[in-house]
């Protein structure tokens, strides 16, 4: 464990150097290839830093972190785009978060109205109201035995998005208060979406969504509008994207599973996602945009596809792993060097509930 803490401590130490300098140089070349080529070495060592961590949380993290966001909006960077590109300049204390951190700037308002108090009240309550749904999950999860396979499953899904929206809230309310700027929400109510667009593209973490628009879904789109019909340019762009997206997740499985060798499931989640979306432009294109099928019923049908989609390929690389048994002694070891200052390896601790 002390092995790992100091692992994490040097490859967070290098993270920041590598900012600083990625923040330096801009001042020097002008965007395009010439800095693209100096920020490289950077991207590519962002991608093997978190070989050097074994544990679920501290890699899972650090990847997403760095090799799924910064190297991402460094390349963008490195062209004068994306969110790190701005006029003036951004100094380096929002530089390092936003580079790395699952957030993005908009611009603050002077006047505090009505609406904007109501979403703040809303949040709080919304918090409180997960933080119990959490507590209720690990009552549950006592009666692991007992209960039907697909319900634990469905906890799972549950347990995710409020473990991810609670985490990044966190991240985002750091920067907040260090940077003194205004955040986007990670998420915005997903478990409302009316569909698969809906879903994908305005309610599931999105800043993942932006980045990939940006570094993905708009180049695809560009160069395929010269070959195709502009109204269906949006359909390979969308798959080409959630094939990255895929190969993204695929990667993290090997980062965080052992470096176990990637059975294509998740791939395939994301691919069966990606042509399900195309299918639904494709139709909404045929009908000029009208709308098919209530929200009331598009909605529960959405979140349905999405869960069962995600029982059949996106969590049974996680479970034959056990990675949630994983995740739960790196908790209570978290939790015992908290309490006691003592660092006790997660391979000494048994979970009850498991």
């Amino acid at each position: 464990m002390e092995g790992e803490i100091h692992n994490f401590i040097v490859i967070w130490t290098i993270v920041l150097a590598s900012l600083c300098y990625s923040h330096t140089i801009a001042k020097f070349i002008p965007k395009g290839k010439s800095r693209f080529v100096a920020i490289f070495p950077i991207v590519c060592l962002f991608f093997i830093l978190p070989l050097y961590l074994t544990s679920i949380n501290l890699g899972a993290t650090t990847f997403f972190f760095i090799t799924g966001l910064a190297t991402s909006k460094l390349i963008l960077f490195a062209f004068g785009k994306g969110p790190l590109s701005s006029t003036p300049p951004l100094p380096l204390s929002t530089f390092i978060p936003l580079a790395c951190l699952p957030i993005k700037l908009k611009k603050s308002s002077k006047t505090k109205d009505v609406e904007t108090i109501k979403k703040a009240t809303n949040s709080t309550f919304n918090l409180v109201t997960k933080i119990t749904l959490l507590a209720i999950l690990a009552r549950v999860y006592n009666y692991k035995d007992n209960l039907h396979p697909k319900f634990i499953l469905f906890c799972y899904c549950i347990n995710i998005y409020i473990m991810l929206e609670i985490i990044l809230n966190m991240v985002s309310a750091a920067v907040r208060l260090v940077s003194r700027v205004d955040l986007d929400p990670p998420f915005n109510e997903p478990y409302l979406t009316s569909s698969l667009q809906d879903f994908w593209g305005k309610r599931w973490n999105l800043m993942v969504s932006n980045i990939l628009r940006l570094t993905v879904y708009d180049p695809v789109r560009l160069i395929v509008e010269d070959r195709i019909p502009s109204m269906w340019s949006p359909i390979p762009a969308v798959f080409v994207t959630f094939f990255v997206s895929g190969l993204m997740h695929e990667l993290l499985l090997y980062y965080i599973i052992e470096r176990s060798k990637p059975s294509g499931e998740s791939m395939m989640f994301f691919l069966i996602h990606g042509v399900a979306l195309c299918v639904e432009i494709v139709i909404e294109k045929m009908f000029n945009g009208k709308i098919l099928v209530p929200r009331i019923i598009s909605g529960p049908l959405t979140l349905a596809f999405i869960i069962f989609t995600s029982f059949w390929f996106f969590f049974p690389p996680f479970l034959r792993s056990n990675t949630e048994f994983k995740l739960c002694t790196e908790y209570i070891a978290f939790f015992k060097f908290i309490r006691y200052g003592q660092l006790i390896s997660p391979t000494n601790i048994t979970c009850s509930f498991l």
